[in-house]
């Protein structure tokens, strides 16, 4: 075997959209409805808009970084390059958080799902059998896993079509300004995790840079047809999921307990458990698929680069030598996905991943700036645009809303900031 591993070009722009909508698409589906019992139909709308100019701002300066340093560790790379090896193992240390801990609590929703279509089968082990499942696709070769990938967001696509379709006629203004804002203003601070679940993993799409045919003109493409694809996809569900019935029928079930399944929930007011209600579920199952499969790839490259360049053991960094995709990554980060799904706290979970997400976004855009200034002959394809300003509003709104997620969940942030600072401290003392 090479010392130095590579992996298959077989990306194409297309193959790059349906990433980077399929990383994100099970957001519209569910998690983010956990944000309504926080801050209300007004609280979430704001926590939404304010995300959205985050995440517009954010890709634009990472699709630059992305393509003047097309490589599978994405911001491990950038910040080792910009700022030094030490900043990039906590950079990376991030992305791998959020990766290998984004698809545990997608998983849980799988399970939710299929427990709806099969009651008998316990949500757990649906969960546990899609782990195994898209664990093995990976595995057999990122071509396939990216055709797979861009069909099953394509059928998540038309899901949201179809609720679109079949909640718009019933929507009623009044049931937006039904108890808005229960918590109040800090209410909008409390839902900003579950706002960022609407978008997060799009930032995946640059692992995929060293699989690319053409990255320095595709990644560009394929991270701004995503955003907008996202954006559009999110207003119109925000508005379906709330307008039929008040943001509690896409949040409560009739005990009481928060779902994980909030469109259908929503249909149900009005269809009942008719063929478009199931059709809704199959769809919603689709873009959890899309998500769930997708995240497992970017994870599997996030957790590679890293083990090739032996900051993690250096068996995470080997490639399968007949599908040449990086299996021992794959099935390490569905071990450790696995053993945090058992933990069956969803909204955890996700509120962990979002730390991961907004310290690899602040390492993303300090990254930008720092290489603006040490390597300003470094070939760019695409330029971020207003230039310094946007990256400075970027890092604003990271900050904000790395501090609102924090204050809401003090005790979470804790054991993330824990965890990171103790593995950097193991890699600072095995270096020695």
């Amino acid at each position: 075997m090479a010392t130095t591993p590579h992996l298959q070009r077989a990306l194409t722009p297309l193959l790059l959209w349906g990433l980077g909508v399929g990383y994100v698409i099970s957001g519209m589906y569910f998690g983010w409805n956990l944000g309504l019992e926080k801050g209300g139909t007004l609280g979430m709308a704001i926590a939404t808009l304010l995300v959205i100019v985050l995440y517009v701002s954010f890709t634009l300066c990472y699709a630059e970084l992305a393509c003047a340093i097309p490589k599978a560790g994405g911001v491990f790379d950038y910040a080792t390059r910009a700022l030094g090896r030490d900043w990039g193992f906590l950079a990376g240390l991030a992305q791998v958080f959020e990766f290998v801990l984004a698809p545990p609590a997608i998983a849980a929703g799988i399970g939710a799902h299929l427990h709806l279509f099969f009651p008998q089968l316990s949500p757990l082990y649906g969960a546990l059998g899609a782990y195994l499942l898209f664990t093995l696709l990976n595995v057999l070769g990122v071509k396939l896993a990216a055709t797979f990938e861009l069909v099953i967001t394509l059928l998540a696509i038309v899901g949201i079509g179809l609720f679109v379709i079949l909640t718009y006629p019933h929507i009623q203004t009044v049931r937006f300004t039904q108890n808005a804002l229960p918590h109040g203003w800090a209410g909008v601070w409390a839902a900003i995790p579950f706002a960022i679940w609407f978008f997060l993993g799009i930032e995946g799409l640059a692992n995929a840079a060293e699989e690319s045919t053409h990255p320095q003109r595709d990644l560009t493409r394929g991270f701004a047809w995503a955003m907008l694809t996202l954006v559009l996809l999110c207003g119109l569900t925000f508005v379906g999921a709330v307008g039929v019935a008040g943001w509690t029928a896409a949040v409560f079930k009739t005990d009481g307990s928060a779902t994980d399944s909030p469109l259908p929930l929503v249909l149900s007011h009005f269809l009942g458990e008719n063929g478009f209600y199931w059709a809704v579920v199959v769809f919603g199952l689709f873009g959890l698929v899309a998500s769930f499969h997708g995240l497992l790839m970017a994870a599997g490259r996030a957790t590679f680069e890293m083990g090739r360049v032996r900051l993690l053991p250096a068996w995470l960094g080997k490639i399968q030598e007949r599908f040449k995709t990086p299996s021992n990554a794959l099935f390490f980060n569905m071990l450790v996905g696995i053993t945090a799904l058992l933990s069956n706290t969803t909204a955890d979970i996700i509120v962990l991943s979002v730390l991961g997400a907004l310290t690899l976004y602040g390492f993303g855009v300090v990254s930008l700036l720092a290489l603006r200034r040490r390597a300003p002959t470094l070939v760019r394809p695409f330029k971020t645009p207003l230039y310094p300003y946007l990256p400075v509003v970027s890092l604003v709104l990271i900050g904000i809303a790395f501090g609102a997620v924090v204050v809401s969940n003090f005790t979470l942030s804790l054991y993330y900031l824990g965890a990171l600072g103790g593995a950097f401290l193991l890699h600072k003392v095995s270096k020695k």
